[in-house]
C-alpha cells in the first residue's frame, strides 16, 4: 500500500468537519492516506521498509484524494482500530529521536539542493548522484534495461521520500516515502519505482513524461518527540502527527518542511490541513489540538531535472555502473 507526497494545490481550510466523504485519508480502503505507523515513539527502525506514508499532502491533477497520511504496511490490519493514544506527557524540551551518521556526499553538479540543517551543522549527505540513481533506475525500468549496478554514494540508513514533479509548473506526480531508515541503495531503488509507478493517485508513468521530470530526493534527519504541538517552525520543520479519530482509532499524518511555506499557512492552519488529510471529520478545536502527539523533523533535499541528469550522465555515462544508452534530449514542453 502505497502514499503519496507532494505538489499540493491551496486548499480551503476550516476547523469545521468537511461536508461529504472529506478529501484524502482516514479510510481502511485508502492506500495512501490512512494507516499507523510503526515507529518506535523514541526511535527509529534500523531495518526493514516500514510503512509507506505521504509527506507534503494534496495534488494537483491526478486522483480524487490528497496524501499525507501514513498507510498501513503490506499485511498489517489496516485502519488500526480501537488503538488508544494518551495526550503527550507533560516535559520541557523535545526528545532526540534518531539522527543517522554523517556520510560524504558526491560531488555536486548543476541542480537544486535544499537543507533544513542549521548552517556548517554537519555535511550534506543528500547528493546529485542520488537523483541521477533515480533517473537511472525508472529509465532502466521504463524501456526494459537491466537496472544500473550499485552507485557510489554513501548506502548509510536514513527515512526517505522520493518526489516526481513534471512540467513546467512542476505538478506533482508521485510522491511516496517511509519514516523507517532504510539502507540508500535499496531504499531510493525501491521508492523511485513505488512513486513513480503505484502511487494511487496517478496513472504509472510513461516513457514519454521522462523528458518533463523532476526528481527530489528527501533524506529525513533530527527527529524529536515534541509536548506543543505549536513547538516547530514553518519552512524548517516537517511534521509528523498522532492523534485519535472520532471513532476511536489512531490515525498519522505528516508533511514535509516545505509544505507549510509553500502553502502560506501558520501553525494552526498546517495542523488542521493535517488532521483533515489524515482522516478526522469532526470539529476541530483547541482542546483536540492539544492532545496531539506530534514529531517534528528536518530534511536534506536535493533536486534534479530530466535535463540536468542528461547533462551529468553524459560526463559520467559508464563511471556510475549505466550500461544503456542514453536518451536523445528532449525540450519541455
Amino acid at each position: 500500500m502505497a502514499a503519496g507526497c507532494c505538489g499540493v494545490k491551496k486548499q480551503k481550510l476550516s476547523s469545521s468537519p468537511p461536508s461529504g466523504s472529506g478529501g484524502g485519508g482516514g479510510a481502511s480502503s485508502s492506500s495512501h492516506c490512512s494507516g499507523e505507523s510503526q515507529c518506535r515513539a523514541g526511535e527509529l527502525g534500523l531495518g526493514g521498509a516500514g510503512p509507506r506514508l505521504n509527506g507534503l499532502g494534496g495534488l494537483t491533477g491526478g486522483g480524487s484524494g490528497s496524501g499525507c497520511t501514513l498507510s498501513p504496511p503490506q499485511g498489517c490490519g489496516g485502519g488500526g482500530g480501537g488503538i488508544s493514544l494518551s495526550p503527550p506527557p507533560s516535559c520541557g524540551v523535545g526528545t532526540l529521536l534518531s539522527t543517522p551518521a554523517t556520510a560524504t556526499s558526491s560531488s555536486p553538479c548543476s541542480s537544486s539542493a535544499a537543507s533544513s540543517l542549521l548552517p556548517g551543522s554537519r555535511k550534506m549527505v543528500v547528493s546529485a548522484e542520488m537523483c541521477c540513481f533515480c533517473f537511472d533506475v525508472l529509465y532502466c525500468h521504463l524501456y526494459g534495461y537491466q537496472q544500473p549496478r550499485t552507485p557510489r554514494f554513501t548506502n548509510e540508513p536514513y527515512p526517505l521520500f522520493v518526489t516526481w514533479k513534471i512540467g513546467r509548473d512542476k505538478r506533482l506526480r508521485g510522491c511516496i516515502g517511509t519514516f523507517s531508515a532504510m539502507n540508500l541503495h535499496s531504499g531510493l531503488r525501491e521508492y523511485t519505482l513505488t512513486s513513480a509507478l503505484k502511487d494511487s493517485r496517478f496513472p504509472p508513468m510513461t516513457r514519454d513524461e521522462l523528458p518533463r521530470l523532476f526528481c527530489s530526493v528527501s533524506l529525513l534527519t533530527n527527529f524529536e518527540d515534541v509536548c506543543d504541538y505549536l513547538d516547530w517552525e514553518v519552512g524548517v520543520h516537517g511534521i509528523r502527527i498522532e492523534f485519535i479519530n472520532e471513532k476511536g482509532s489512531k490515525r498519522t499524518a505528516t508533511y514535509l518542511p516545505e509544505v507549510a511555506k509553500e502553502q502560506g499557512w501558520d501553525h494552526i492552519q498546517t495542523i488542521d490541513s493535517l488532521l483533515r488529510k489524515g482522516g478526522y471529520k469532526a470539529p476541530i478545536t483547541n482542546e483536540f489540538r492539544k492532545t496531539i502527539k506530534l514529531t517534528r523533523y528536518r530534511s536534506e533535499k536535493m533536486t534534479l531535472s530530466y535535463a540536468e541528469y542528461l547533462a551529468h550522465r553524459q560526463h559520467h555515462h559508464f563511471q556510475n555502473g549505466i550500461g544503456h544508452p542514453l536518451p536523445p534530449y528532449n525540450h519541455y514542453s
